[in-house]
């Protein structure tokens, strides 16, 4: 190679060299796709370990428990909701079940929770579950160490008279037992303006302390008797979140 042929070179490689480092870079990215209009209206029966009325709902730390010899703060919680009628854009959700377990952690007063668990009914389709997802998201808010939907189980509902019932799996999975509190006066025990998680409206909380609550499988799997219970009914939509 003579001189003038390397120097040559060498320019040629220094040019392409500045191309590449003053060219733009590219980077892929997702477009996250906007939420549709969806509203949804529900009836809750939940129950958690702390005892009647949850303190989750006053303070940011739970209830304590005193096992093995230490103190630990958790609530650990199983929610049955019913969609009484609702949407997420085409997709209709009327009567749709789905389940809720999960431990809130020992301190959320920064809005960050330990794990929940969704389960759905294998008749309930894809888009269903999505929507499901993306409303519980809303409904409620925070963020959690671990987020997940479970394998699919028979879920029941039994609301009637004194007391409310909800299992996955026949009691196997799951299982809610609630019996309403006793009053000084005729007629349930009702908290009213008092707001439950994410959701602007509810008619309020009618006090069934349970009779079991239970999550029984896998390594979080816990049990309670004669803890926390109620049941509301709540309403909310994508309009909410744009006051």
């Amino acid at each position: 190679m003579t001189r003038s042929t390397c120097r040559r070179w060498i320019v040629a490689l220094a040019a392409a060299v500045t191309a590449m480092v003053q060219a733009p870079q590219m980077t892929a990215q997702r477009t996250a796709r906007p939420e549709p209009e969806w509203a949804v209206n529900a009836t809750v029966m939940e129950t958690c370990s702390c005892p009647a009325f949850c303190q989750c709902y006053f303070a940011t730390t739970p209830a304590a428990h005193h096992e093995r010899g230490a103190e630990e703060h958790y609530c650990r919680f199983n929610r049955a909701l019913k969609v009484n009628r609702g949407h997420f854009g085409s997709t209709v959700l009327d009567g749709v079940t789905f389940w809720m377990a999960g431990d809130l952690g020992p301190d959320f007063s920064k809005d960050h929770y330990d794990w929940a668990l969704m389960t759905f009914q294998s008749s309930l389709a894809r888009d269903g579950r999505d929507a499901l997802v993306a409303i519980a998201r809303h409904l409620f808010p925070g963020t959690w160490n671990s987020f997940a939907v479970s394998k699919d189980a028979v879920l029941q509902w039994a609301v009637g008279g004194d007391q409310a019932s909800a299992t996955l799996d026949g009691g196997k999975t799951a299982e809610i037992v609630l019996k309403r509190a006793e009053g000084m006066a005729p007629g349930p025990v009702v908290i009213r303006n008092l707001k439950y998680e994410g959701a602007p409206r509810n008619d309020g909380f009618v006090l069934m302390p349970n009779q079991v609550e239970a999550y029984r499988v896998g390594p979080k799997a816990f049990e309670f008797k004669g803890t926390n219970g109620f049941m509301t009914t709540i309403d909310m939509s994508s309009k909410d979140l744009k006051q």
